[in-house]
Parts: C-alpha cells; sequence; structure tokens
C-alpha cells in the first residue's frame, strides 16, 4: 500500500524568522489521526532566519536528526557538543535519559533550510549522546545513499533504532529501485522535482508517502529530483 499525502495536507505556518511545514502533528498542530508512522514520530522541513533560531530547550527519549539543505545549522548542547553543520553534514542526538540544547542558524545573510526528523529509540532511558557525520553530495546521483543507519559508518552518523535513511538524486527520465524486507515500512518525502511511486501520479516537492506491504519500489523521475526514503520497522 502507498498512502501518499501532498505537500497542501501539511500543517504550514510562518512565524517571521521560522516558516516551513509539519508533516505530522507537532507543536501547536495536532491531529490525532497522524501522530506517528511506526517509530518515526516528526518530519519538519523549516527555513530559519538568519541570526535566529530555537533557544536552550530539553528532550529525552527521542531520536533526533537533522539533515541540512541549505545554509548552515549551529547546535549546542549541555553534553558539550558544540557543532555546525552545512549541507552534505548529518546532526544526530539521542535524547536518552534528558539532554538540552539549542539550534540556531549562525549566518547574519543566509537562510537555513533543514529537515528535522525524530524517531522513537529501540530502548528507552538510555544515555543521551550526540553524533555527526558527511557525506560526499557528487554520490547522491543515480542511488539511494545511506547517511544514517543502525550500524553507522566513517560517512553515515549511527541511530539508536532499527532504521536507514536514505538521500537520492534521480535524473529526469531515469529511475531508481528499492528492495524492501518482508514486513517493513518506508516514508518518502521528495525536496525537490517531479517523482512517480511504483506509476502512482508524480509526487512534487513537499509531497510524502507512508508505504507497507510493498516489496519492490519504483521510483521515476519526471523532472530532476532529490528525494529522502527511509526504512523502518
Amino acid at each position: 500500500m502507498i498512502q501518499v499525502y501532498p505537500a497542501e495536507s501539511a500543517h504550514h505556518f510562518d512565524h517571521g524568522w521560522l516558516r516551513g511545514t509539519h508533516s505530522f502533528s507537532f507543536g501547536d498542530y495536532y491531529d490525532p489521526a497522524n501522530t506517528a508512522f511506526g517509530p518515526m514520530r516528526v518530519c519538519n522541513d523549516d527555513i530559519i532566519a538568519p541570526g535566529r533560531g530555537f533557544g536552550a530547550h530539553p528532550h529525552s527519549d527521542m531520536e533526533i536528526v537533522s539533515i541540512v539543505l541549505r545554509g548552515r545549522l549551529r547546535h549546542e548542547d549541555n553534553l558539550g557538543n558544540v557543532a555546525e553543520t552545512a549541507f552534505g553534514g548529518i546532526q544526530r542526538m539521542s535524547a536518552g535519559t534528558g539532554a538540552i540544547h539549542t539550534e540556531h542558524n549562525p549566518s547574519d545573510s543566509e537562510p537555513v533550510r533543514l529537515l528535522q526528523l525524530w524517531f522513537m529509540p529501540r530502548t528507552r532511558g538510555t544515555a543521551p549522546s550526540y553524533g555527526t557525520s558527511r557525506f560526499d553530495p557528487a554520490k547522491l546521483y543515480g542511488r539511494l545513499l545511506p547517511v544514517v543507519s543502525a550500524e553507522g559508518s566513517a560517512e553515515i552518523v549511527d541511530i539508536a533504532q532499527d532504521m536507514t535513511i536514505y538521500l537520492g538524486r534521480v535524473k529526469a527520465g531515469e529511475q531508481l529501485d528499492y528492495q524492501q524486507q518482508p514486513g517493513r515500512r518506508m516514508y518518502i518525502y521528495l525536496i525537490e522535482g517531479q517523482l512517480a511511486l511504483n506509476g502512482t501520479e508524480p509526487l512534487h516537492p513537499g509531497d510524502s508517502a507512508r508505504i507497507e506491504e510493498v516489496s519492490r519500489l519504483k521510483l521515476a523521475a519526471g523532472e530532476d529530483a532529490f528525494v529522502m526514503l527511509i526504512d523502518l520497522p
């Protein structure tokens, strides 16, 4: 089953310094029928104005992944971690028993656009931790590149959940194939371009799809596309 969620169905907001969309219930947006997909809880597409951001705030028992698409994002936390990330960088915070952090745009002229994703951890009550990784953007073309996974590597940040996040670019007229294991889910978010999934009507930027009981997924680009695919339990 492939269930498509058009961009128009997401919660859109504009606070001046922060604007974007929430694909799941988040903050002041609550829909009891849209709170989770497997362990996934949040997919926010945010744009933060220059010099602005989120002040110190706590989290617990959540795996939080930030994927910067444009500009730079600065993270600081009470564990002593400080990092700035641009496109090609991934930030992951395992909040565990509790962590306090800030996130802001360090630029005085350029907005930052990021995807922030939240997942329930495999095990609750673990020690909090933070990690970053960098991938080569040139490797995105013509493939689904893993950038977050349970195992992790030099170019893949680890996460405390049985899942993998892929990013990929598909040229117009070409397609990618993804083979899924039985009993698992897929979440698709289209960042740029136009993309059909197993012959569906094309997805457009901001559209998403929640997929279950599909063993093989064909991602066919009508226009040059930039896509995120998440393999979930």
